[in-house]
């Protein structure tokens, strides 16, 4: 059970507190469903840094000392949910989470994992054909981010491309993923060659379009980002004022009107789109999974909690004139990252069913990969909070926690090597011993 924090206040008096954050400290537009069933990103628009804030201006007016373990572990959806986070009296108990299957990571796995929209559409059509989609994921839990000059963390830039994505997925699954949006053309132009290929689509292909969700309020967007560039799959329908959306990474399916979507298309926050033919998949061949596992895998980093070590030593030493108090916007999109290491779950899954390893051990991996993840929102709350009270002292702190959590994350590489030897040796006995090698 998450630690009870005694606050002195019961639930009214903490709803209350709430509403006050909100309204006067915050200046939150988007109050008029407030309440304590009120749903903290549905109703209320607040997205996962946003509550971490909510949650910092409560401490500190209210003089709390909230643990670690209650920011990590904590699952906030209302506001009661936060209210007794920092009243009194210990929240309801959660309904009991059903039992996994009786094998565990052998039997069935229903659930996936939503972190990357571009690899959920593609791997949409995998799943449908019932073609193991997992390894693919091997590029996600370092898969690239951008610093940008001003030492902020951004989870996309213009400079990014997909190339390696489609490169991996035509030699693993045998898909070519062909880019339609040509860059060196005008918005319009591309809208134009959209509405082209929509109108004489295949039935069996997919056409891919990234827009800016911040410009669809009405779909799911935890993160609250303004731009918000994600991936969707879309089609006509019989009535030519609504879109067939299909939204893989955030398992949503329906129609949205035509205009809303050309106008979150032609933001320019945007640009890109593919087409694909998931018809055309094959499962991948044994040697070009070790290829593909060993050109992702990196050992001897983890690129993530490096660049979170560099923003914050720049900014506590101020150097180009950085401060502290930029410190929380600087890592702000630091939540989008992050469950991008939910992924290390799909690759230990993979090996673990194809050497049948005992589950037992697959779910102690499990737990260790939430211990990353978790860790990493704590800190995130650690650093919005070094950012609140620009105390010097507090970032010796964060940085012991980025050590703690780089040796979390090397001792998952280390025990995701192993599997991967061991499932090397099992099924490619001919190509000699697997070149990747782990630091001790």
């Amino acid at each position: 059970m998450d630690p009870v924090v005694t606050s002195g206040l019961d639930r009214d008096a903490a709803v209350a507190a709430i509403g006050t954050v909100l309204r006067e400290e915050m200046n939150h537009p988007h109050l008029d469903l407030f309440g304590p069933q009120a749903r903290l990103n549905e109703d209320l628009y607040l997205d996962s840094v946003q509550v971490l804030q909510l949650i910092l201006s409560l401490e500190l007016n209210l003089g709390l000392s909230i643990p670690e373990e209650a920011i990590a572990r904590q699952d906030l959806s209302t506001v009661a949910d936060l209210a007794a986070l920092v009243a009194r009296e210990p929240a309801a108990e959660a309904p009991a989470a059903p039992e996994a299957p009786s094998d565990g990571v052998h039997g069935e796995l229903p659930y996936d994992l939503k972190i990357h929209c571009f690899v959920s559409c593609v791997c949409d059509g995998l799943k449908a054909r019932r073609i193991d989609h997992r390894p693919f994921y091997f590029l996600i839990w370092d898969a690239e981010f951008a610093i940008t000059d001003d030492s902020r963390l951004a989870y996309h830039s213009d400079a990014m491309d997909h190339e390696a994505f489609r490169h991996w997925f035509e030699r693993l699954y045998g898909v070519p993923i062909v880019p339609w949006y040509d860059h060196s053309r005008s918005k319009d132009e591309n809208v134009a060659t959209l509405l082209d290929l929509l109108a004489r689509r295949d039935p069996d292909e997919s056409v891919m379009v990234m827009l800016d969700m911040f410009h669809l309020p009405e779909r799911e967007n935890k993160f609250n980002q303004n731009p918000f560039p994600h991936y969707l799959l879309v089609s006509l329908t019989e009535d030519p004022d609504l879109w067939q959306v299909r939204d893989p990474d955030f398992r949503w399916e329906g129609r949205i009107e035509r205009d809303r979507m050309l106008n979150a298309i032609r933001q320019p926050s945007v640009a890109g789109g593919y087409r694909f033919d998931p018809a055309r998949a094959r499962p991948p061949a044994d040697a070009d999974l070790a290829a593909f596992f060993e050109a992702c895998f990196v050992p001897d980093a983890n690129p993530l909690i490096d660049a979170v070590r560099a923003i914050v030593a720049a900014h506590a030493e101020g150097r180009g004139g950085l401060t502290l108090a930029a410190l929380g916007g600087a890592l702000r999109e630091l939540p989008v990252i992050t469950i991008r290491k939910w992924a290390y779950e799909h690759g230990f899954a993979f090996f673990w069913r194809a050497l049948r390893w005992p589950d037992a051990g697959f779910q102690q991996v499990c737990d260790e990969i939430e211990t990353l993840v978790n860790g990493l929102t704590a800190l995130h709350y650690a650093v919005l909070k070094l950012a609140r009270t620009e105390d010097p002292a507090q970032a010796a702190a964060v940085m012991a926690k980025l050590d703690e959590l780089d040796a979390v994350e090397f001792s998952l590489k280390r025990q995701l090597a192993a599997a991967y030897r061991a499932w090397h040796a099992a099924h490619l006995p001919d190509h000699g011993p697997a070149e990747k090698v782990l630091l001790s």
